[in-house]
């Protein structure tokens, strides 16, 4: 299928490694033009050898002065803007709350939903120069589902939810669509190391964990970053031009979080 995206300026966040480069690599794929952030170095520094169609900043999305050098690097690097992929996000911590450290939920939050709109309010006047415009928001099961133990991270991901259904109505009148993904179990070593705090914090083993997670899903296997990616591509080409304002589950029919 032609999508018909060759030379869209694409910006994602967290972008050098995990879903975010999975998403990047895809819109490489079809002839897209791709700067991308992060804040691991070693993982930016790989990335220069293994994908050099990629541009990229050092950046964390919670601090508003890095955000504003990373929208002027894009700037130079792409010309201009057409697709902005809020990715970046933190697992957080995994606790009681009236165990939990108020700083970690500070940072969960600062990063999961603040960052967006960090990002966001940047974007946007690059964006409503766009004949194809598009925000792709990352959200979460956890963003309508709940998530005992993991309170700051499933907050920060409905208030993605909310982020998302308002701008899409507002930036509707510029024909700049505003769509929110919602991963379920995503394969990967963040998922990974949230099954084994939560066997942790349960006394049981990682294998004993991951059977229940996937005992609240109908199809019981991990949802792949390239899944994730094949959506958001299609959403952002102009086959997807009437889509918006949608908070679009890719969970394997997940009922409930464990």
């Amino acid at each position: 299928m032609n999508l018909d995206i060759n030379g869209l300026r694409v910006l994602v966040t967290a972008g050098a490694n995990g879903i975010g480069l999975a998403i990047a690599r895809a819109f490489v794929s079809e002839g897209a033009r791709v700067h991308v952030c992060d804040v691991d170095d070693a993982a930016l520094t790989a990335l220069q050898r293994s994908d050099p169609a990629l541009t990229s900043s050092r950046c964390d999305v919670s601090d508003r002065s890095a955000v504003e050098t990373l929208f002027k690097d894009a700037q130079r690097a792409l010309g201009g803007l057409d697709v902005l992929v809020n990715n970046a996000g933190i697992a957080g911590p995994t606790a009681k709350v009236e165990e939990m450290h108020p700083e970690d939920w500070d940072r969960c939050v600062n990063i999961c939903l603040t960052g967006q709109f960090n990002c966001t309010r940047l974007a946007v006047p690059l964006l409503r120069q766009s004949t194809n415009a598009s925000i792709v928001n990352i959200s979460s099961a956890a963003g309508r589902l709940g998530f005992a133990m993991r309170t700051p991270y499933a907050a920060a991901k409905w208030g993605v939810i909310g982020f998302t259904k308002s701008l899409s109505i507002e930036l509707g009148p510029d024909n700049i669509r505003v769509n929110a993904i919602l991963p379920g179990l995503v394969a990967g070593d963040r998922q990974r190391r949230v099954l084994e705090a939560k066997a942790q914090q349960r006394g049981i083993s990682y294998a004993e964990m991951e059977k229940i997670a996937f005992s609240y899903t109908s199809i019981k296997d991990y949802v792949t970053p390239q899944q994730l990616a094949d959506q958001i591509l299609f959403m952002c080409s102009p086959r997807g031009r009437t889509i918006s304002g949608q908070a679009i589950s890719i969970c394997g029919d997940t009922g409930m979080l464990g």
